[in-house]
């Protein structure tokens, strides 16, 4: 019954998004409140505020290679090393764009962020609701959040942009993760570091919304540039609690195995 609620959602969500009128990127968007020019480098706040998905990249990808979580992730290590190494192209991706905003510099910003959406989705279901789902929908996860920027890319190219493929890439595992969280047990204690992501990402597009008014308070830093420090602190505390082993799964359950 949980399972058919789930697949009901995430149906109606997809096939809602593509009721929708196509969605063209606001050129406005590129036009940033504080487009400061230093050390040679124009908009240098948000190029350099994307330092905790450096870091969380890194340590993340340098956690991955220990034996420690090899033992506690087993066959999910690889979803979780695309998740990190996703963040990590975040941090390269969204500083190119930065420095020079426009189309074609964003789809290198927004190509390693579904990643990280579809790597995130495919190991809450994986340690939710079925290890062999979680594990089989990483790739088609990935092939539709990949899939969507070049779409979006290519119609944008042609006159016609269309970002309700990315926008659904993007927000679909917002909304069906809480859901997940909230009809299924975990073979891990990890629910709660995910509510934790999930609060941050609010938080994040929360102060994104509010980039020239909090620049223009008094001129220190702007909205978008906190979106970069706050977004990059979910990585980082899952890295935390990964590294922590408090996440350790029942001793009944080898996630190795479907049960």
């Amino acid at each position: 019954m949980k399972h058919a609620a789930l697949l009901v959602v995430a149906t109606v969500l997809v096939a809602g998004a593509f009721l929708l009128d196509p969605i063209a990127q606001d050129p406005a968007y590129h036009l940033f409140a504080d487009s400061r020019r230093i050390f040679g480098v124009t908009n240098f706040w948000n190029v350099v505020s994307n330092l905790p998905f450096l870091l969380a990249g890194i340590g993340g990808l340098r956690y991955l290679s220990t034996s420690q979580a090899r033992d506690e992730l087993q066959s999910l290590v690889p979803a979780y090393r695309l998740l990190f190494a996703g963040v990590l192209l975040t941090a390269f991706g969204s500083a190119w764009y930065h420095s020079a905003p426009g189309n074609d510099a964003m789809v290198w910003d927004r190509l390693p962020m579904t990643l990280v959406f579809a790597s995130l989705l495919s190991i809450v279901i994986a340690e939710h609701v079925s290890l062999s789902i979680g594990r089989q929908i990483l790739l088609p996860l990935l092939l539709a959040g990949v899939g969507s920027v070049v779409y979006w890319s290519v119609t944008e190219s042609n006159g016609a942009g269309d970002l309700r493929p990315y926008m659904l890439v993007q927000f679909l595992p917002m909304l069906l993760i809480p859901l997940i969280l909230l009809l299924f047990l975990s073979r891990f204690n990890r629910a709660r570091v995910f509510w934790g992501m999930i609060v941050i990402y609010a938080t994040a597009k929360a102060v994104e919304e509010l980039d020239s008014r909090i620049y223009m308070a008094g001129q220190l830093i702007s909205g978008h540039s906190i979106k970069h420090l706050v977004a990059g602190l979910a990585p980082l505390l899952l890295l935390r609690e990964l590294k922590a082993g408090s996440g350790k799964q029942p001793a009944n359950i080898r996630l190795g195995h479907e049960h």
